[in-house]
Formats: C-alpha cells, sequence, structure tokens
C-alpha cells in the first residue's frame, strides 16, 4: 500500500515551486491574477490620462484672485480704480446668508453633504452628454460647486469627458483640503456674472449699484442665475427668461427649507429692478493725473499677474496719492476757460471721433470710444441720423446711457473752421459731438484746437497736488503736463539769474540793456540778440529791473558774465534739461515740460531745496502693507489727539541741495517785483506775497506763466500742439496769466497769505529802485506798487556800501529832531512787524 506523502511523515515534503505551481494551475487563482493585472493596467492608463497632470490643490490654499488698483486722493477719498476685472474680495462671514443659499439652491443643493461630486447629478451629466453626442448641443453640466472651484482656478473651460473626470478627481482633492465654507468663499469671489463682474460684491454693483446686504430676496436670487450663462439672462434683453429662471430659483429655496414660501411668492412679484448702466463710483476728476499715476505704477510693478504679484491690474494695490480733488478741479476749469477764450470765433473744430455704426448699434459703438465730456454741462453725443422730427431739420443723437435727443439745424450754424459753411451740413452719421443741452434740444459746441498743460505743486515736498494735460482726457489722452515738449521762453530766466546770483552778482547789479552779439564761428557768423517786440535797449539797470521787465539783452549779457557752462549746469541740477552751454538757451530756446520747469520753481520757493516731483504717496498690497517708498516707516504720534509734552514728531528731511538757499531767495525776492509793476501785474490785486514769471517764445508759439505762494505754485502754457503762431497779440501775460489769476483765486482763498521765509544770512536793505544804491532816511510805502525806495535781499557783505546820500527825488534834509527819530520806523522794527526775516 502506497503512502500518501500529505500524511506520512516520512514521504519528502514538496518544494515552494511546486505548491506554488499547484497554486496556479488552479482556475480561480489565475483568473484572480488576471483580474488584478487588468486593473492594475487600466489604473495606470486612468492615471496616465486624468491625474498625471491634475495641478496641486495646495494652490488654492494660496490663492489670490485678480483685484483692481484704488487710488485714493491726498485726504483718503477713493478717486479711481484700474481694473479690467471688476471684483471685490470679501471673507465668508460677510456674505448675506439668504445669499449663499440662492446659490446653493440654484447650483448645488448638497453643497453642504457630499464630497466634492453629486454622483446622481453627474449621472444625469453623463446621460444627456450621451443622448446630445454629435447634435452639437452642449450637455448639461452637472457640476457641484467644488468642481467649478476646480475648473475655474485650476483645470480650464475645455469640454470633454476628460476634463469633466479632472474635474471631479481635483473636486474630492480640494473637498480633502480645504472647509467648504473656504470653498465656496473662492467660488463668490471668482466667479464671473457678466457686465465684467468677478464675485457677487462687484455684479450687486453692476446690476444694481448697491452694496451686497442691501439688496433683496428677489435680486439675489437673480444674481444665483447668472453663472449658468449672464448673457442669457440679461435683465433687459431676455426680461422674461430672467424672471422665469430667478422665480425657479425663489421655488428651489422653499423647497430646501432656505424660506417661507410667502417670502418667494412676495419676491416673485419684485421686477428684476437692475439699472441699465452702472453709475460711475467716482467723481470725475484727475483724468490726467490719474493716468500718470497708472503709467508709474505700471513702470514699477507690472501691468498683469504675470508680471507680479503686485501689478496693477492684478494685485489689488491701495495707492495713496497726492491729488487734491477741490485744487483739481480748480486748475482744469482755468485751463480750459483760457482754451475757450482763446480759441473763441475761430469756428467748429470737428468731431471728437468718427466711428461706423452698423444699423441700431450705435450704443456700443459709442462706448468703446469711452469720450465722456466732463465740462460744464457738455455731453458727448453720437449722430445717428438726419430727421425733421418736430418740422424742422435736425440730427438724431444718441447718449452713453441709451437716451436720445436732437440737435436742430440752428443749434449748429458756427462755421466749420477755416470755411464758410455751416457746421450742420458738415456732420455725418457715427461722427462724435460735443454739445450741451439748449431748451428741449441740444447745441453744437467746439472743442478748441489749441491745447496746453498745467501743474500745481506743493513746494515744501515735490507733491503734486493737481494735473491738468489738456482739455479733456478721454478726447485728447496725451498728457502736456508730463508729456509735452515746449520751449518756456521766458520763464526760464529766474534759473539764468540764480546762477549769476551763485556767482556774484546781486539783484542791485547793474546790467546794460543794449545790443549783444556773439561771434558763433565762419559758418554760422554773428549773432545778434533782441529784446521781445525788437524794443530797444534802455541802457544800464538793475537786475531786478531786466527780470522784472523780461529784457532778454539783459538776460544774455547775464548769461555770458556768468558763463554758460555754469548756467546750464544749473538747470541740469535743476532737472530742466540737459543742454550745450548756448547763450540763446539763456533765452528759454532748451525743450522741457510745465512739470519740470514748475519743480523747478519749487526749487527757488523751497530755498533751493529739490524734491523729486511725485503723484504717489505710497503704495500698500492687498493685505495693507506699504510696498512702495521701500524702507517706509510710518510716523510714530503724528496723528495724536493730544501733545504729551514731549518734543514733537519730526519726519526726516529728504531731498537735496542744489542752489544757494540765499540765491534762492533773492530770487523769490525778485520775482515777487513781476507781480508787483512787471509783467505780471494783473496778479496784484490777489493781495498776497505771490513770486513769478510769464514767458513768450518765438512765434510765439507758446506763452507760460509759472508762480505762486509758500503754500502752492502753479504753472502752465497754452500752445498748438503742432506749433504755430498764436497771433502777435498773444504774450504770457495776456493769455497764460489770467488762466492762473482764475485759478489763484479760488485755490488761494482762505489760505493765510504767507511771506516767503528768508534763510539765514540774508541782508534785507534799502535801496534805489532805479540805480540800485543804498539809501538812508526813508522807507519802503506799502501802498506804491512802484517807490522809489525798497528792500532788497542781499548775501553778507554783499551789499552796496557807498557814503550817505540823499535817495534820487527825494529831497535831502537836516538832521532829524528826537521827535522825528522816535517817529521813523527803524529796521529792526521792519523785520519785527514782518514775524522775523522773510
Amino acid at each position: 500500500m502506497a503512502s500518501d506523502p500529505t500524511t506520512d511523515p516520512a514521504s519528502p515534503r514538496p518544494g515552494i515551486g511546486e505548491t506554488l505551481a499547484a497554486i496556479w494551475r488552479r482556475r480561480l487563482v489565475r483568473w484572480g491574477a488576471a483580474l488584478l493585472a487588468l486593473l492594475a493596467i487600466a489604473f495606470g492608463a486612468f492615471w496616465l490620462i486624468f491625474a498625471r497632470d491634475l495641478p496641486s490643490v495646495d494652490k488654492l490654499k494660496a490663492y489670490q484672485p485678480p483685484l483692481p488698483t484704488n487710488v485714493r486722493g491726498i485726504d483718503g477719498t477713493p478717486i479711481y480704480s484700474y481694473a479690467r476685472e471688476r471684483r471685490v474680495q470679501l471673507a465668508y462671514a460677510e456674505y448675506p446668508p439668504l445669499l449663499v443659499r440662492a446659490f446653493l439652491a440654484a447650483e448645488d443643493k448638497t453643497f453642504f453633504e457630499h464630497h466634492g461630486v453629486d454622483f446622481p447629478g453627474l449621472a444625469g451629466a453623463v446621460i444627456d452628454y450621451a443622448r446630445k453626442l454629435g447634435t452639437g448641443q452642449r450637455a448639461k453640466g452637472g457640476s457641484t460647486i467644488t468642481q467649478q472651484v476646480a475648473k475655474n482656478l485650476l483645470i480650464g473651460n475645455e469640454y470633454s469627458p476628460t476634463r469633466k473626470i479632472r474635474e471631479a478627481l481635483l473636486a474630492y482633492k480640494i473637498e480633502q483640503t480645504l472647509t467648504k465654507e473656504q470653498i465656496i468663499e473662492l467660488y463668490l469671489n471668482q466667479i464671473f456674472l457678466g457686465r465684467n463682474a468677478y464675485g457677487v460684491e462687484a455684479a450687486a454693483h453692476a446690476y444694481f449699484d448697491k452694496e451686497l446686504d442691501e439688496l433683496t430676496l428677489g435680486q439675489l436670487a437673480y444674481l444665483a442665475i447668472l453663472p449658468k450663462g449672464p448673457a442669457n439672462y440679461d435683465p433687459f434683453r431676455n426680461t422674461e427668461r430672467a424672471l422665469e429662471r430667478r422665480n425657479y430659483v425663489l421655488r428651489e429655496m422653499v423647497n430646501n427649507g432656505f424660506v417661507t414660501a410667502a417670502q418667494a411668492r412676495a419676491a416673485a412679484e419684485e421686477p428684476i429692478g437692475a439699472i441699465a448702466r452702472r453709475t460711475p463710483k467716482f467723481e470725475r476728476v484727475g483724468g490726467y493725473f490719474v493716468e500718470e499715476v497708472r503709467r508709474q505704477l505700471i513702470d514699477r510693478f507690472g501691468e498683469t499677474a504675470d508680471d507680479g504679484e503686485h501689478s496693477v491690474y492684478a494685485g489689488g494695490l491701495w495707492v495713496r496719492t497726492s491729488l487734491d480733488r477741490t485744487i483739481q478741479q480748480y486748475a482744469a476749469e482755468a485751463l480750459r476757460n483760457g482754451l475757450l477764450r482763446f480759441d473763441r470765433g475761430r469756428g467748429w473744430s470737428g468731431p471728437l471721433r468718427h466711428v461706423d455704426v452698423e444699423g441700431d448699434a450705435w450704443l456700443g459703438a459709442l462706448l468703446n470710444t469711452n469720450i465722456s465730456l466732463d465740462y460744464s454741462d457738455w455731453r458727448a453725443g453720437i449722430a445717428i441720423a438726419r430727421t425733421d422730427a418736430g418740422g424742422g431739420d435736425a440730427w438724431q443723437l444718441g447718449f452713453a446711457d441709451g437716451s436720445t435727443g436732437t440737435l436742430p439745424r440752428d443749434a449748429a450754424q458756427m462755421p466749420v473752421r477755416g470755411t464758410a459753411s455751416a457746421a450742420f451740413n458738415a456732420i455725418k452719421p457715427g461722427d462724435i459731438l460735443a454739445v450741451a443741452p439748449a431748451g428741449s434740444a441740444f447745441a453744437l459746441r467746439s472743442v478748441p484746437k489749441i491745447s496746453g498743460g498745467m501743474v500745481v505743486q506743493e513746494p515744501a515736498t515735490g507733491r503734486i497736488l493737481a494735473m491738468q494735460g489738456g482739455f479733456d482726457a478721454s478726447v485728447q489722452t496725451f498728457n502736456r503736463a508730463t508729456q509735452a515738449m515746449r520751449q518756456p521762453g521766458s520763464t526760464i530766466k529766474p534759473i539764468v539769474y540764480s546762477a549769476a546770483l551763485e556767482q556774484g552778482m546781486t539783484p542791485a547789479s547793474i546790467i546794460i540793456d543794449g545790443p549783444f552779439c556773439v561771434y558763433q564761428g565762419a559758418r554760422l557768423g554773428q549773432k545778434c540778440f533782441r529784446n521781445f517786440g525788437n524794443a530797444r535797449g534802455a541802457g544800464p539797470h538793475t537786475m531786478r529791473w531786466g527780470i522784472e521787465q523780461s529784457r532778454n539783452l539783459m538776460t544774455v549779457r547775464a548769461a555770458a558774465q556768468t558763463g554758460m557752462s555754469k548756467v546750464v549746469k544749473l538747470m541740469k541740477a535743476m532737472q530742466i534739461g540737459d543742454y550745450a552751454p548756448y547763450l540763446s538757451y539763456a533765452l528759454g530756446a532748451g525743450e522741457t515740460t510745465v512739470e519740470k520747469m514748475v519743480n523747478a520753481y519749487g526749487v527757488l520757493a523751497n530755498n533751493g531745496r529739490w524734491h523729486d516731483p511725485s503723484l504717489i504717496d505710497l503704495v500698500q498690497d492687498r493685505s495693507g502693507k506699504v510696498i512702495w517708498p521701500e524702507n517706509w516707516r510710518a510716523c510714530d504720534g503724528c496723528n495724536a489727539r493730544e501733545w504729551n509734552g514731549r518734543a514733537m514728531p519730526r519726519p526726516p528731511a529728504r531731498g537735496r541741495q542744489v542752489l544757494d538757499a540765499m540765491s534762492a531767495y533773492q530770487m523769490v525776492h525778485i520775482t515777487e517785483g513781476v507781480i508787483q509793476r512787471g509783467t505780471a501785474t494783473q496778479l496784484r490785486d490777489l493781495n498776497r506775497p505771490i513770486f513769478g514769471k510769464t514767458g513768450t517764445n518765438s512765434g510765439p508759439t507758446d506763452v507760460w506763466f509759472i508762480g505762486g505762494t509758500p503754500q502752492m505754485i502753479a504753472g502752465l502754457y497754452l500752445g498748438y500742439d503742432t506749433p504755430r503762431s498764436l497771433g502777435g497779440y498773444a504774450q504770457g501775460g495776456t493769455v497764460a496769466v489770467p488762466v492762473f489769476k482764475e485759478w489763484a483765486l479760488k485755490a488761494y482763498d482762505g489760505l493765510p497769505p504767507l511771506p516767503f521765509r528768508a534763510p539765514p544770512g540774508i541782508r534785507m536793505v534799502r535801496i534805489d529802485r532805479a540805480s540800485g544804491r543804498q539809501v538812508y532816511g526813508t522807507f519802503p510805502t506799502d501802498s506804491d506798487p512802484k517807490p522809489a525806495v525798497i528792500w532788497e535781499a542781499f548775501k553778507p557783505q554783499s551789499e552796496a556800501r557807498r557814503a550817505r546820500r540823499a535817495t534820487p527825488g527825494v529831497a535831502p534834509s537836516a538832521a532829524p529832531t528826537a521827535a522825528a527819530t522816535r517817529a521813523a520806523p527803524r529796521d529792526t522794527e521792519f523785520l519785527q512787524q514782518q514775524g522775523g526775516i522773510y
């Protein structure tokens, strides 16, 4: 009898290989192994196709949605926003609970129960996809809110089964990483809802011009239907469809217990209540200023998210600028009025722009031009068609708010510039016109051809308070305050004479106003300079007189005596321009900008200390951290309500000295005389210390004025963009000074009339105004703008020291009596009355 190896201990045991072979011969084992292999292959293929390149969910933890850059004025008031995606980021706790419930009812009823994927909804989407396969129709999504976050933020919007599977996988990972509140916060902040609104807060403003917490239940339900397709539910073009979908959301909110049936019925009876177009959030002020700020921010931080985390259109920056809205308004009004005064009577300048209009699509064509006049009651309208409505020939006009009006023939009779033809006949469909209300219709207006630029600056800091670069930023985007290179004419003369003061001249130095010629070499020959208007020379006069009367011959003579190399060196130090040492530059032949010239005059008013002209005070990131200026430090205690008895906090002194403080004050003191008895006497009745200088260049093609007080300096020019003559009558004193005066009357109103403060060392000496000689026995009078004796500012030991003599035009007197001595004012009394040396 044979033994059983499995029971007989004496028989040999089978090896491992034999055992495995025996197991493998079993059919069930082979099938199981094959199934496992197939599963492994399937899993590998699935991973390669769907899961291999899934983005990291960790990105969502640090996700920062693109946010607009918000700009504030000098007082902290919001003035503008740079945005391509209108979005306001909110935290979950800031959303009204009814808003969250409305979106859940519309998009994902089981959001707080599922783990990223709603399998019944997904199955329905698969069946719908199979049914519509090959028809060209798009199947319903079936995506949860979590899947939509995955799609919008990490995957993209490709329409394919592959994307849906990847979306589901990623949604599951998101649910493992973020809380439900974090997920819905991401969703409500980034979802696109139409009208360039991203996120629900921006949409509340875009559709209803309200804060999110001010919306009614019906309005919240309307926002909840927009993710399906904002254009499909436009409140005006698809009103019935929008109401039907909104009311569906209200019914779903009742079914889910989010609201009562009574609340839903009341909301369903409401109209949508959307606005036709969002009203401007900010006043239209400072267009040229905010555009210059935008340029500087883009240069420093970049434009889009690809340029860095602090980009202008995605970084959510908070920018504090130096724009004073009131001062800006005064500057804009004054410059525009000056341009209109000069241009009046020259005829219609033509349409603001022309666009092609197809059919009734005039509104979109007008909005695309982005033209929005903000002068007085002017409006930009598009010419639609000729009409005889109302019994007369007229043009039908369309406006940006969707309204229409008429421009009658008799309200557009001004001639086209350079012709005798009426403007009405020259208008064509698609022309964008400047018009103003006139009764029940509109009247044509003409934007001036002449333009100009104006800048207002705080000299103590270099901060620019206002900037106007033309008539209207939406019509003329070129900023003439910073980009137009113009010849400053005689406004350069105070800089020339400042260099002369640095080299030892004094305000009383005698300079000959007479013929002055220089030999320029064999090729150019001899150059002879002339006074403005070919005025003849007046002989020897003081430097002060030469500046007050703007004498060219005295200026080039002083520049030659000083050395043009020293003159242009000072111009370069003040960053007016980098010029060759030619005498013509002493008369303003070199090109520069209004901004640079105003800043140079700020150096004079600031005792020779230079500050970079600035529009931006500081920039904060989206979380409030100051990221510019670099190494910025807060001034602790500067905003304390009460004095704590300690030393006052003092910010560090900034800027650099580019001109001797005493020379700068001497020039300011001299140019105060330009206002009192020179080329800008129109400003005398402002009754406050003002210094300044007019300028008129060759042609004349540009007219200038720059000047101001210790608190504010303003400068401007007027001229054509393509330089041409303004006419022989145009001068800085007759065209530019009235613009400054219109601004100054409003801007300085309420400000104390502060004198310019003299630096240590300045000596105020009585001199004869005509000869420059020191005088004794008489004092200047404040009432006479042209006194024989004036106070003049000298550096130590530089005043004329002559034997005592009578003042020309004043009879000599005997030795004063004791009573007369007591009655006569002393130098020290003058200084005490002025509160010190100014």
